[in-house]
C-alpha cells in the first residue's frame, strides 16, 4: 500500500469463515465509484478454517495498493477484528463492513459527500435485506442531511455498519467490547451517536446489502441465550443514565432498548431449558422492568409489548410463551371495540382466570387511518376532494369523515363534513376477511370563499387533514401521500375570487418530503411569477402605434381583468388597461394589444422613455418583464394628426420605448443630406 496519503475511507472487514461471500464483499469495495485512491481496505482474518484467509491474501496480491490483510487467532466474535482494523486505519472516515455483506457501487461516494457537506460524524446508508433478512427501515424513509437521536429514528439501528469520522472515534477512545457475546456494538455506536456533531442519513440509494447466509451462520443469528442479552442491556442503561439527562430524551432511548432488546430477551427466556437459568434471568428482567419501564414509557409501548412485560413481571411464563407463539404465528383475530377504545384480541383478553388489565390490550393509539385520494380539483372558489378513509381494523359502522383545513403557523382550523360514499370493493380488497369498510368512501366540496366561518379563507399554508370517526373512535391523518397517479402533483396556482373586492392566488401542492396536500393561500411558498413569461413584442400591421405582446400565463382561473400592461418613467407608473385588449388561447398562451397612439392622445402617456411590463393584479402585484427584442423596429404613427414615433431603446434587457414627436424640419434636413450624399441635384 502507498504510505503518506490519507485515504478518505478506511473500510474494515472482520472475516471468520466467510466463504464464498467474502469475495463479493471485497470486490464491492474495489468497485466503489469514489475510486480506489480514496479507499484503504483493512481485512482481518479471525482464525478462519474455510479458505477465507487464503482468499484475502489472493485479493491483496491483486490490489496491493488498497488491501491490507491481518491474520490473527480466532477471538470468538466480531469485536477483536474490528478493533484490530481500527488500530491500523488511516482514513478520515471509517466504515465497518461485515464479510457476509456487500456495498452498492456508489455507497461510499454518497456517504462521504454527505458527511463532508454537513460536517457529520456518523452517516447511515440505506440498508437492504438479502436472502430473507429483514433490514431496518424506519430511519431510511427520507434523506436527512443533519439530524440526531432525539428527532429521528436513527437510534433504532445500533449496528456499526455505518460511516464514522475517525477523529470522533479516537477522541472518544471508542472500541468494541470484547467481553460481550451479543450487543458488543451498541455501546460503541450509542456513544458515537450521542457525541456526534451531526448524524446524516442517505436514504435515496441502496448503500448496504445485509445478507442472510444460506447456512444460517450469521453471528447475530446464532447467538443463543437470555443472559448475554441482559448483560449488554444493563450496560446500555448505565450508559444512558450517565450520558443523557433524565427526562423525555432519555425515556425515548430507553424505550428503544425495552421495545427491541428486552422484548428479544423474552423470546429467548421462554426457550431456556434449565430452570435455574430461567429463574435467574426472570428475576433480572423483573429488576430491569422495575427500574426502567416507567408509567410514561409503558404508555408509549405497543400493546403486545405491554402484554409481554406484564406476563414476565408476574412470572407467567406459560402465558408469555403462548403470547409469543401467537405473535410469531402472524394470526390476528378481530379487534374488539368497546366504549370508544380498540383492543387486540390477544391470548387471555378479559380472561377472569388470568386477570390481565385491559390497558395491556389497548391498541387504539396504534391503529392508523388508511386513506387514499382519488380526485382533487379547484374550480372557481370550490375545492373538491374524493377518496376513501377508514380506521384500520375497525368496521365502518356509524362512521363519518371530516376534511380539516389547519393553518400551519396559527393552528387555526376549519372542519367540513364529507359525504359518505360506497366503498364495497374496499372490503373485498383490504378487509382481511374480517372487517367491513363498505362506508369508507368520502366526497367533500369546500367553498374557499366562505370556508372561514362564512368568510374567505385567510392567507396562509392550510394543511389538509382527514378526521375519521368509527364507533366513537376518532383519528386524524394528513391527506395526499397516497393518491391516484392521475392527480397532477405540480404546484398549479389558481386565481380565485374570494370576494367582490378580493382575488387571491390559491396553490394546491404536495409537501416535500412527506408528500401531503396543502393549500397555499396568498403565495406564501409558491409565487405565480415562475408561471408567467412574456416572449415577444411586435407592431400591429394594420393599426399604427399598437404594440402586440405574446406570452404564457399558466395560472388557472385568470381573466383579462387580472392582467395589465404597466409603463414606468422617472418614478411615475401608468396602467394601460384602458388602452389594451387581452386574448387567451390554449396552453395558457396570452396576447396583448396596447394602443400607444391612443394612450398618447388621451395624455395617459407623454413624450419620453418608458419601460413596459405585464402585471398580475394579485396581492403583491407580480410583475412579468417583457424581454428586449433587437429585431423590433421603430414605429411611426400619428398623434392628434401629427407624426409621432416609438423607438426601442438599445442596450436594455427589458422592453423600453422612447416616445416622441417627429420633427418635420429635421426630417427635411436628413432627406437633403441623403440626396447630397448620393450626388443628386
Amino acid at each position: 500500500m502507498s504510505v503518506g496519503v490519507m485515504p478518505d475511507v478506511s473500510v474494515i472487514v472482520g472475516a471468520y469463515n466467510a466463504m464464498p461471500y467474502l469475495t463479493r464483499c471485497v470486490m464491492s469495495v474495489m468497485e466503489q465509484t469514489i475510486g480506489r485512491g480514496s479507499i484503504e481496505l483493512i481485512a482481518v482474518d479471525d482464525g478462519s478454517t474455510d479458505g477465507t484467509g487464503e482468499e484475502l491474501d489472493r485479493l491483496a496480491q491483486e490490489f496491493p495498493d488498497v488491501i491490507r490483510v491481518v491474520h490473527q487467532a480466532n477471538s470468538g466474535g466480531p469485536s477483536a477484528p474490528r478493533n484490530a482494523g481500527l488500530e491500523l486505519a488511516r482514513g478520515r472516515y471509517v466504515f465497518f463492513l461485515d464479510a457476509d455483506d456487500h456495498l452498492g457501487p456508489e455507497a461510499l461516494e454518497r456517504m462521504v459527500a454527505m458527511a463532508d457537506a454537513n460536517g457529520s460524524d456518523v452517516v447511515l446508508g440505506k440498508m437492504v435485506g438479502v436472502g430473507g433478512r429483514g433490514a431496518p427501515r424506519s430511519m431510511f424513509r427520507r434523506n436527512q442531511p443533519r439530524t440526531d437521536v432525539f428527532t429521528s429514528r436513527v437510534y433504532w439501528t445500533l449496528s456499526p455498519l455505518k460511516l464514522f469520522r475517525r477523529e470522533l472515534i479516537e477522541r472518544l477512545g471508542l472500541r468494541f467490547r470484547t467481553d460481550l457475546r451479543v450487543g458488543e456494538d451498541q455501546p460503541f455506536v450509542a456513544m458515537a451517536y450521542l457525541h456526534a456533531t451531526a448524524i446524516s442519513v442517505v436514504a435515496d440509494y441502496d448503500c448496504y446489502y445485509w445478507v442472510e447466509r444460506e447456512d444460517g451462520n450469521n453471528v447475530t443469528l446464532t447467538t443463543r441465550g437470555t443472559q448475554p442479552r441482559l448483560r449488554f442491556l444493563h450496560l446500555m442503561f448505565e450508559l444512558l443514565e450517565r450520558e443523557v439527562e433524565a427526562g423525555p430524551h432519555r425515556d425515548l432511548l430507553v424505550r428503544r432498548h425495552l421495545e427491541v432488546d428486552l422484548n428479544g430477551a423474552l423470546t429467548h427466556l421462554v426457550r431456556e431449558s434449565e430452570p435455574d437459568v430461567r429463574e435467574t434471568a426472570l428475576a433480572d428482567i423483573r429488576r430491569l422492568l422495575d427500574a426502567w419501564c416507567t408509567d410514561e414509557i409503558t404508555e408509549r409501548l405497543p400493546a403486545m409489548t405491554r402484554l409481554r412485560f406484564h406476563l414476565a413481571h408476574r412470572g407467567l411464563l406459560d402465558g408469555l410463551r403462548a403470547v409469543i407463539d401467537f405473535d410469531r404465528s402472524g394470526r390476528r383475530d378481530k379487534v374488539v371495540v368497546d366504549k370508544g377504545r380498540a383492543f387486540g384480541a390477544y391470548p387471555f383478553f378479559r380472561d377472569p382466570a388470568v386477570g390481565i388489565p385491559d390497558a395491556c390490550y389497548d391498541i387504539t393509539d396504534q391503529l392508523p387511518v388508511r386513506h387514499h385520494l382519488d380526485a382533487l380539483s379547484l374550480s372557481g372558489t370550490w375545492l373538491e376532494l374524493r377518496g376513501h378513509a377508514y380506521i384500520h381494523r375497525v368496521d365502518t359502522h356509524e362512521t363519518s369523515t371530516e376534511v380539516v383545513l389547519r393553518e400551519r403557523e396559527s393552528r387555526t382550523e376549519y372542519a367540513f363534513p364529507a359525504r359518505t360514499t360506497d366503498a364495497a370493493d374496499l372490503t373485498r380488497v383490504e378487509g382481511e376477511g374480517l372487517y367491513d369498510y363498505d362506508r369508507a368512501g368520502f366526497a367533500a366540496r369546500i367553498d374557499t370563499a366562505t370556508a372561514a366561518d362564512g368568510g374567505p379563507l385567510p392567507a396562509g399554508l392550510w394543511d389538509v387533514f382527514l378526521r375519521v370517526r368509527s364507533q366513537d373512535i376518532v383519528k386524524e391523518a394528513r391527506l395526499g401521500n397516497r393518491r391516484d397517479p392521475g392527480i397532477d402533483s405540480r404546484p398549479r396556482p389558481h386565481m380565485v375570487r374570494l370576494a367582490e373586492d378580493r382575488a387571491e392566488v390559491i396553490t394546491p401542492y404536495f409537501t416535500k418530503p412527506y408528500d401531503n396536500l396543502t393549500l397555499d393561500v396568498g403565495q406564501r411558498k409558491h409565487s405565480v411569477r415562475p408561471h408567467c413569461t412574456m416572449s415577444g413584442a411586435a407592431w400591429a400591421q394594420n393599426a399604427p402605434g399598437t404594440l402586440v405582446l405574446d406570452g404564457r400565463i399558466d395560472v388557472q382561473g385568470i381573466t383579462a381583468e387580472d392582467l395589465v400592461v404597466r409603463a414606468c418613467r422617472d418614478g411615475r407608473t401608468v396602467e394601460l388597461d384602458a388602452f389594451q385588449t387581452v386574448a387567451f388561447s390554449a396552453g395558457g398562451r396570452v396576447g396583448f394589444r396596447v394602443d400607444l397612439a391612443r394612450a398618447l392622445a388621451a395624455k395617459a402617456l407623454h413624450w419620453g422613455e418608458w419601460r413596459l411590463s405585464v402585471v398580475l393584479r394579485t396581492p403583491g402585484s407580480a410583475k412579468v418583464p417583457i424581454p428586449h427584442d433587437r429585431a423590433l423596429p421603430a414605429a411611426r404613427f400619428r398623434r392628434r394628426g401629427l407624426p409621432a414615433y416609438a423607438k426601442p431603446l438599445a442596450g436594455e434587457d427589458r422592453l423600453a420605448l422612447r416616445l416622441g414627436a417627429v420633427d418635420p424640419v429635421a426630417g427635411v434636413r436628413r432627406r437633403l443630406r441623403r440626396l447630397i450624399g448620393r450626388g443628386e441635384p
